[in-house]
C-alpha cells in the first residue's frame, strides 16, 4: 500500500504543479488551488488510480518533503511550491538568512558557477534552509553538491525571496558571485 501511496503522490504533484490538465481540472491563479470533490473524481475517472478523501488526506499529512495543503475547510488543496504552470501563490517577500544552501548533482557544478542558479522550468529556484534538506533534494539528481548560497548579500542587492508554507526559499535567480 506505502508504495501505492508514494505513486498517487507523484502523480498528484504531477497534477497540481505542472499539469492539471491531464484529468482535466483547473487551478486557480491566485494560490495554486483546485476542488477537492473535482480533484478525487477525476483522478478517479483517469483510471489509474483510485482515491477519496481519506487517502487524500494520508497522502497530505505523511508527505515527507510537505508538498500539499488543504485550505482551512479542506474543501481546496494545492501544491506549496514548485510548480512550471504560472500561477500566483501570494507569498510574501521576506528577508532570508544570512546563508541558505541548494543541493544539485556534481555535473550540474560548472554550469551553475559559470551561469549561476535559474529556475529553468519553475517559478523559482528552491533554497534549503540547511544542509541537510540540501542533501536530500540533490541526491535525487545524481552524485551530490552542495552550494552554500549569500542569500542575506543577495537580499542587500535587492534581490527579492520568499518561504514557501513548507519552509522552501524562493527566488528567480541567484547570480555566480553569490554561490560557494
Amino acid at each position: 500500500m506505502k508504495q501505492d501511496l508514494t505513486k498517487l503522490s507523484r502523480f498528484l504533484s504531477l497534477i497540481l504543479r505542472h499539469s492539471p490538465q491531464t484529468i482535466g481540472i483547473t487551478i486557480e491563479n491566485k494560490g495554486a488551488w483546485t476542488d477537492v470533490d473535482e480533484l478525487i473524481k477525476n483522478i478517479n475517472r483517469y483510471g489509474k488510480f483510485k482515491i477519496d478523501m481519506k487517502i487524500l488526506e494520508e497522502i497530505v499529512e505523511t508527505d515527507n518533503k510537505q508538498r500539499y495543503s488543504f485550505n482551512e475547510d479542506k474543501t481546496k488543496i494545492h501544491a506549496n511550491q514548485g510548480h512550471s504552470i504560472n500561477v500566483d501563490m501570494g507569498f510574501p517577500e521576506k528577508i532570508p538568512p544570512e546563508i541558505l544552501y541548494h543541493g544539485t548533482a556534481e555535473r550540474f557544478v560548472k554550469s551553475i558557477l559559470t551561469k549561476g542558479l535559474k529556475k529553468m522550468s519553475r517559478q523559482y529556484v528552491h533554497l534549503s534552509k540547511d544542509i541537510q534538506t540540501a542533501s536530500k533534494v540533490g541526491t535525487r539528481h545524481g552524485k551530490l553538491h552542495i552550494f552554500k548560497i549569500f542569500s542575506g548579500k543577495m537580499n542587500h542587492k535587492g534581490y527579492k525571496f520568499y518561504c514557501s508554507d513548507n519552509g522552501v526559499w524562493l527566488t528567480e535567480y541567484v547570480p555566480p558571485n553569490f554561490i560557494e
